[in-house]
C-alpha cells in the first residue's frame, strides 16, 4: 500500500493508493472537496486552476499530484475566506474585478504570486529596465497576468485591483525609465496594454522610413 501526503493550505492530507495519473486539480476537487480551484480548459490554457506551489504559480490541471509530496500547496481557500479576505481579495471586491467569478480563484492565486514577484524585483517580458522593473505599470501587470483568461472580459478591473495592492505594498523603483504618460495610463473599456518604449521606438523608425520612401517616389 502506497501513501501520498499532500500539504494543502497548511493541512496534511493522506491519500492511499492514488492513481499516479491523477492531476493535482482532480485530487483537490474530486478526492478532498477543495473546490476553489476550477477546471476550465483542462489543457493549461486558461489559468482557472492556478494554485501556488512553494510560492510559484502552477496550472494544477497539468501537474500530477504524486509529484508534490512534501511541497507547500496553496489554493484560493488558503489565501482567504469570506470572513478573512486578503488585501487582494478585498481589492477585487472594491473594484468589481469579476462577473461570473469562475476564473476568479485562479486570477487571485496568480495575482498573489505576481505581487511577490514584483516585491522581489523580477523583470517580465515587457520590462524595459531589467534591474529595476516597475511592476506597477499597467503593461507589466497585463503581461504578468497573461496566463489567466477571463471570459467575461473583466480585465480592466482586475488590473485596477492588482494596482491597488501594488500601490500600497510596493515602493516605486529607484530608477523610473517609463514615460509618465504610459505609467499613468487609465484602464477603461476594452483594454489592451499600452505600447512599450521599444515598440514606440520601432513605430517611429518605421514611420520615418515610410515617409522617406514616399518622398523618394514623388
Amino acid at each position: 500500500m502506497s501513501t501520498l501526503t499532500l500539504t494543502i493550505n497548511k493541512q496534511d492530507y493522506q491519500l492511499e493508493n492514488l492513481d499516479a495519473r491523477t492531476t493535482l486539480l482532480d485530487v483537490c476537487r474530486q478526492h478532498l472537496q477543495i473546490t476553489g480551484p476550477k477546471k476550465g480548459c483542462d489543457h493549461g490554457q486558461c489559468g482557472a486552476c492556478t494554485m501556488l506551489i512553494n510560492g510559484r504559480r502552477v496550472n494544477s490541471c497539468l501537474t500530477l499530484a504524486v509529484m508534490h509530496d512534501g511541497d507547500d500547496i496553496t489554493t484560493i481557500e488558503g489565501i482567504g475566506m469570506p470572513e478573512s479576505l486578503s488585501a487582494l481579495q478585498q481589492a477585487f471586491k472594491d473594484n468589481d474585478a469579476f462577473q461570473c467569478g469562475y476564473c476568479t480563484p485562479g486570477q487571485i492565486c496568480s495575482a498573489t504570486a505576481l505581487i511577490e514577484e514584483v516585491k522581489q524585483n523580477w523583470p517580465s517580458h515587457v520590462s524595459t529596465d531589467l534591474k529595476n522593473p516597475d511592476g506597477r505599470l499597467v503593461q507589466e501587470i497585463a503581461e504578468r497576468m497573461s496566463g489567466n483568461i477571463c471570459r467575461c472580459s473583466a480585465y480592466p478591473n482586475i488590473i485596477k485591483a492588482i494596482s491597488q495592492v501594488l500601490e500600497s505594498q510596493v515602493p516605486k523603483p529607484s530608477s523610473q525609465t517609463a514615460d509618465n504618460t504610459v505609467q499613468n495610463s487609465s484602464v477603461t473599456g476594452i483594454w489592451s496594454p499600452p505600447p512599450s518604449e521599444a515598440q514606440l521606438g520601432k513605430t517611429s523608425a518605421n514611420t520615418k522610413t515610410a515617409t522617406a520612401t514616399t518622398g523618394g517616389r514623388s
